[in-house]
This record gives structure tokens, sequence and C-alpha cells, in this order.
């Protein structure tokens, strides 16, 4: 066996990444090991390519509203999806550089399958090592049925879609998460043929039934949606057929988009010596990342927990932190963040709808049919909804399906972070004309069902004990 290391982690994604930075600040002596292509899920087949396609979908999409403004001519653009998928292939690429980058440590650095052999050993390609503490990072792959891989490239998936050279006309997609509904929406931007399957009515993990029932009908305007039994695929002449109960449909090609699994195959967690739940994860803590009080610790999306990115950083730094310090911390985590990149955005800040229902709260809401700013940009379809504590104000969450719902978020995360109420956010500025006008509507309507009414937005104030702006 080689000398004892001071830590192995095993996976370079992003999490693993974000635990390097911590490892190497504090030793020389580690390994990280990766099985499969270095550069990060984000990068590769995640976040980076798929914004790139809605990008372009969006920017083509615009066209429909040309009329509108008094711009005529849109009917003669045309999409070059070649030339489309060339672009995002093209900044992919160096998006990706610059994660390799980041995870060359040279001889540190091994590709590769680990074991873990027990609490303080690895084997890496039949090589064992002792190290002090581990971490576990090994991330997930899409779920697919073995029995589609016969159908060859005419069943995708986020590993495959953005290396094809081109699309074909007529797209299935199988699920309607995060993932899915933007996928599904830039491809009928993009002038595809787009049918979703899904179980149920459900999309972007929204829970309050009125966001859920205004965003349903702006998708259905752009594509189809069964809703039945799991699609089943097979073989077809023309392509696959996809059916679902009495739906069947027969496409150029599918994009599967029915979530993600962990990799955990052959990664050997049942010799740390813990019971291992249905899904075959250890018990950790989610604020320190440790499993049982083990040197052993978990990050990112092999937890299913808060399978994001940004939690995903945070996780690999918490367990970089903790499997090199003699004595493991508890570390804060940020406000829940979640924003689906269709159009409107869907979002979810803090608590969800669904998780409220056993509080005493009130609801603000504002439908951006009838704000301002948004009709202004001809994208006036959407709605926010804020929940607050009813005896105090103090912000809870909000679920939205918004335009520029992705900076609406960000503005209520950072004030749920902050603790604030719906007082203390009526007290913030507000420019005009702008989507955020929006937001003070809601809180205003969220205010006037509080115990304490408010007076003014304005705190009233002794100019005497405060500074004034010439």
């Amino acid at each position: 066996m080689n000398p004892t290391l001071d830590c192995i982690i095993i996976g370079a994604g992003s999490a693993g990444l974000a635990a390097l930075r911590e490892v190497r600040k504090r030793t020389d002596n580690y390994l990280i090991v990766n099985d499969g292509p270095w550069g990060t899920t984000c990068a590769r087949v995640g976040c980076m390519p798929s914004k790139l396609l809605i990008e372009a979908a969006n920017a083509f999409h615009r066209r429909e509203s040309f009329d509108t403004f008094g711009i005529r001519g849109a009917q003669e653009l045309r999409i070059d999806l070649p030339a489309v998928l060339e672009r995002v292939r093209a900044l992919r690429d160096g998006f990706v550089s610059g994660t390799i980058k980041d995870s060359d440590v040279g001889e540190r650095q091994i590709s590769g399958k680990a074991q873990i052999l027990g609490p303080g050993r690895v084997a890496v390609n039949g090589k064992e090592y002792a190290t002090r503490s581990i971490i576990i990072a090994t991330g997930t792959r899409p779920r697919f049925d073995d029995a589609w891989k016969a159908l060859g490239d005419r069943v995708l998936t986020t590993d495959s879609i953005f290396e094809q050279p081109t699309l074909g006309k007529r797209m299935a997609v199988l699920g309607l998460g995060a993932v899915g509904v933007e996928m599904a929406q830039a491809l009928a931007r993009l002038g595809i043929e787009v049918s979703a399957w899904v179980t149920k009515k459900s999309t972007a993990g929204l829970s309050d039934p009125q966001v859920l029932d205004t965003l349903w009908p702006l998708l259905e305007k752009e594509l189809t949606i069964h809703i039945g039994e799991p699609a089943q695929l097979a073989a077809h002449k023309d392509g696959v057929q996809v059916r679902s109960g009495e739906h069947s449909e027969v496409v150029d090609q599918v994009l599967v988009a029915t979530g993600r699994v962990p990799n955990l195959e052959g990664l050997g967690l049942e010799t740390l010596g813990v019971q291992l739940d249905k899904r075959g994860l250890p018990p950790m803590d989610m604020n320190t990342r440790q499993i049982a009080g083990l040197p052993v610790f978990i990050a990112g999306d092999i937890d299913p927990a808060r399978a994001l990115l940004h939690e995903a950083v945070d996780e690999g730094h918490i367990a970089g932190m903790n499997a090199m310090a003699d004595k493991v911390q508890n570390f804060c985590r940020r406000t829940m963040l979640a924003i689906t990149f269709c159009q409107p955005n869907a979002a979810i800040v803090g608590q969800r709808f669904a998780d409220l229902k056993d509080q005493d709260f009130v609801t603000g809401e504002i439908d951006f049919r009838r704000q301002g700013r948004a009709r202004v940009a001809q994208e006036d379809a959407g709605l926010l909804k804020i929940y607050a504590e009813r005896k105090s104000g103090r912000l809870l969450g909000a679920e939205m399906c918004a335009p520029a719902g992705e900076h609406l978020a960000h503005l209520l995360a950072l004030a749920i972070e902050a603790r604030m109420t719906v007082q203390d956010m009526l007290g913030m500025p507000f420019y005009h004309p702008v989507v955020e006008e929006g937001l003070r509507t809601a809180l205003r309507r969220a205010a006037s069902q509080l115990p304490e009414k408010m007076i003014s937005d304005l705190e009233q104030c002794d100019l005497a004990s405060h500074s004034v702006l010439d």
C-alpha cells in the first residue's frame, strides 16, 4: 500500500473542483480521481450548452413580436440549425477548457475508477491507497432505459444532443422538469415540432397551483403536452414511435429528460459500515457533508437534496474544509434558489408553497398581464407569488413564472437570506418603469393582510438623527 494521503477526492465535477480548491490550500498530499470526461457536467453537457441553445432560440422567437413594434419582414428570417449547434459546441468548448485547467494538478490527477475499500482505503485503477479522508463527488448521469440503446442517436439525452450536427424536424421530449421544459421550449422556438410526454401536470418544481396553472397554458401554445403513463419507445420506419395510453406519435428523435441517477455503481459505499437508503446513499449531515461521523464526505448532485450547481460548489467547499480540519464544523447553507430558464422564467425561492401548509402565512401576488414594463416589452405573461409569516411579516419564500424572473428571484433570495420583512422590502427603492414594480405590488398586497398595518412604505424618522443627501 502507498504512503497515507491526506485526502482523496473522487469526482472532478463542480463539487469535486470546489473541494479541490480547499484541499490544495492545506496540503500537497492528495489525489483527485475522475472516471470519464474531465470538464464538469455543467460546462460539457449541462448549464452552459443548454443556455447557449436557449439564447439562440429566444433570439429567433423574438421575431414573433416584431409586427407589434412596427418592424416588418420577420417572416423572411430562417434558422440555420447546424450553425446554431456549431456555435453551441464552440463556446461550450471554451467553458470546458477552463474547468479542465482548474483540475490540472499534474501527477495528483488520475483518470480512472475509484473504489472505496473502507473509511481510510481507496483503490484507484486497482492500486490501493491509504488516506486520512475521502470526498465523494461522483455526480449523476441521465436516467436512460438500456432497451433504448438499440435506437441509436434517435434517442438522445443532454449528454448527446449537443453533439448532433443537426436535429430532426419532429422531437419528443420525455419529462418536463427543469431540463425538460427548458429544452422542449428552446427546440420548439428553433422551429422543431415538439411534443412533451409527462406522467402528471408538473414542471420546474413548481408547487403553487396558481403559478403552475399560469405557466402551463403558455407552454401549450408552443408545444403539445401529453399526460399519461410513462412513454414507451419503439423503432419505426420513419423514426421512433412514442406511445402512452391512447396517445401515439412518430417522431424523428426523442430527448430523454426524466431525471438523473447518482453514479454509485462499484463505488463501494457498503464498505463504510453504515446503512444505505433505498437509493443506495449513506446518511449524511447537510451542514458538514460528513457521513455518520466517518472521515468521509459527500458533495454535489450525488445527493439529490439540492441538485443545483451553486449548491454543489458550496457542498464541495464545505467537504474540502472539513476533510482537512482537525474538528468538523457546521456551515450555514444559503437560502434555497432554483431558476428554470424557460420563458417566462420559473423560479422557487426559500420555502415552496407546498412547504408552508402547516404555517400561518399571507400571500402577495402580481399578474404580469397588468404590469406596466412587462406590457411595454411585450412580455406581459406570468404570475409572482410571495409568502410571508403572518405574525411578523418576515418573508418565507416565493414561486413564480415571470418576465425577468431570474432577477426577481435573486432579489427575493437576498431579502430572505437577510431575514427581511415585507415592510423592510417596501422601504427599499423601486425605479419606474421596471418589472420590479410588480414585486412591490405583490409586497403591498401581502402587507395589507398583516395584523400590523403600514401607514406608509417610507419609515417615519427623526431627521436630526439621520444623514440627509443634499
